[in-house]
């Protein structure tokens, strides 16, 4: 039997997080994975991450994938892949399927970073070759390069149904609607307003009724619901599709704690049975911790973060480190894991219904119910100015952990301050250059750059654009608004590329300057 330091059972975000902390303390770990190849979630993940530099903000989730690899490999992580963990038992012996073997390894400490799994729900025709997770979704495209479907319905309004759904557009797919049995969107409202400014319609307080083919989904059909989740007679809605895209929840992988007589607790909030655990993922069991989805459902950001506590917990579990040094790494941890726990989307904040912001400001009421901030409330956020010349014009209205925006100006035009959930708002007193950095930087692609003295009778704007074809200068079509129906025409006037933007392109469309205000999506003709 062989023994480690330290094994660690996921090769995801925080599972490889863990291993770093605790292989740069001299620690032997080793981690195993079921799958092909390590990264978990991260190489899925094709868009920026929210948060602060210290959160790798503004940073692509499969280029933080590779970060962790690369360094883990310095530090000597031993990965194991396509191995299945299968067993875990009290005195942290476990047992492992790789390949048609089962081996046997004893640790002196185990770190359980599993992670969770995709719910499902049940309909007519649920089973149906077409019915796929979000999981799936981005493992076809982003993984293997495989369209997932040509129409697809996207059930699920939460981070996951709404980022999915934008690189299934992104991806070539059609979203013929995106559904959610809430009566409010679930996700950052900068995910969703990017997705309806493109034309995908929101149905809240709908849900399927049935899925239709024989062979494979050929057609779905959605309801109305009551406050009893009832269907509405009459409110029937029916989509051709080929495929239905379900983001309903996560639920924490949480068996092998069990099987060790770990404490457990069913805990909603946290997504479903969990261990019992500290802020640092020790478990009731002394050496066996946690860490990322396993003991609550959060961002892969905080997954990181709650990885690198449990490494260095287990360091000083197993006398790597003292005390002192533990606490004073843990504080620094904790302040950057409590950033990312502010806002409106904080823990304690799931389920609850945020009317104001931290500033004070009603929340778009259009944002929670139609995934996009109507024209007659977006003035009232300190990111909307109408400055005369170029300038920013930034769209954000919730009160999310993010603050790449601040530090990418060069000029300083743009303050968010310590809060990093405090709302953006643009210097007046600083001017901007154009440079683009702000665009090009925000996580939830809702800074655009606006110049109402364009040219006599007309403004430009500057807009985020992360597809494929990129339009040619010259080309005409149509300008959407935040509702993703067409405002005016428009005509691209310049299209730049730059290493420094990290992919995403900005696209700049002129447009009648009365529209400078709403214009917010081109569309060729």
């Amino acid at each position: 039997m062989k023994r480690y330091d330290l094994i660690i059972v996921g090769a995801g975000p925080s599972g490889l997080s863990a291993a770093i902390e605790a292989a740069k303390r001299g620690m032997n770990v080793i981690v195993f994975d079921e799958n092909e190849r390590p990264g978990g979630q991260l190489f899925k993940q094709i868009h920026k991450f929210f948060g602060s530099k210290e959160h790798k903000a503004k940073v692509r989730g499969f280029v933080i994938g590779k970060q962790l690899l690369d360094e883990a490999a310095e530090t000597g992580v031993k990965v194991i892949l396509n191995a299945t963990v299968i067993g875990l038992y009290q005195d942290k012996e476990i047992v492992v399927k790789i390949g048609e073997a089962v081996e046997h390894y004893k640790g002196n400490s185990i770190i359980i970073a599993t992670g969770a799994a995709e719910n499902m729900v049940t309909f007519p025709g649920w089973t149906l070759p077409g019915v796929i997770g979000a999981g799936a979704a981005q493992t076809m495209m982003n993984i293997h390069g495989v369209k997932p479907g040509s129409k697809i319905l996207m059930l699920g309004s939460g981070n996951v149904g709404l980022v999915v759904g934008f690189q299934l557009l992104q991806c070539g797919c059609e979203i013929a609607a995106l559904v959610d049995a809430a009566p409010r969107i679930g996700g950052y409202g900068v995910h969703a307003a990017k997705l309806a400014r493109t034309g995908v319609p929101f149905y809240l307080s709908h849900t399927i009724v049935e899925a239709e083919g024989d062979a494979c989904v050929t057609g779905v059909t959605i309801a109305e619901i009551d406050s009893s989740f009832n269907f509405i007679p009459g409110t029937e809605k029916h989509f051709d599709v080929d495929t239905i895209c379900m983001a309903v929840g996560l639920s924490p992988m949480s068996q092998l704690l069990k099987m060790a007589g770990c404490k457990m607790e069913d805990n909603p909030k946290r997504g479903g049975q969990v261990p019992i655990c500290d802020e640092y993922g020790r478990t009731s069991i002394p050496g066996i911790f946690v860490a990322g989805d396993v003991s609550g459902i959060e961002e892969a950001s905080s997954a990181m973060i709650e990885g690198r506590m449990a490494g260095i917990a287990a360091a000083e579990y197993l006398g790597y480190i003292d005390e002192n040094e533990l606490n004073k790494e843990l504080a620094s941890l904790d302040k950057a894991l409590s950033g990312l726990r502010q806002g409106m989307f904080a823990p304690e904040n799931r389920g609850r219904l945020i009317e104001k912001t931290d500033e004070g400001i009603a929340v778009s009421d259009s944002l929670l119910k139609k995934g996009y901030v109507a024209d007659d409330e977006i003035e009232r956020f300190p990111g909307f100015t109408h400055t005369k010349g170029i300038h920013p014009v930034m769209e954000c209205t919730q009160n999310i952990p993010c603050n790449p925006c601040q530090d990418a100006c060069p000029k300083g035009c743009i303050k968010i301050g310590k809060d990093i959930t405090a709302l953006p708002a643009v210097d007046d007193s600083v001017s901007c250059i154009g440079c683009g950095m702000c665009v090009a930087s925000c996580s939830g692609q809702a800074i655009f750059l606006v110049d109402e003295t364009y040219e006599e009778g007309y403004a430009s704007i500057t807009m985020p654009y992360e597809f494929f074809p990129l339009p040619e200068i010259g080309i005409k079509g149509k300008a959407l608004g935040r509702d993703g129906q067409i405002v005016c025409e428009a005509e691209v006037i310049n299209v730049k590329s730059l290493p420094a933007f990290d992919k995403t392109n900005l696209l700049t469309i002129k447009v009648p300057v009365e529209y400078a205000s709403k214009a917010r999506f081109f569309k060729a003709e």
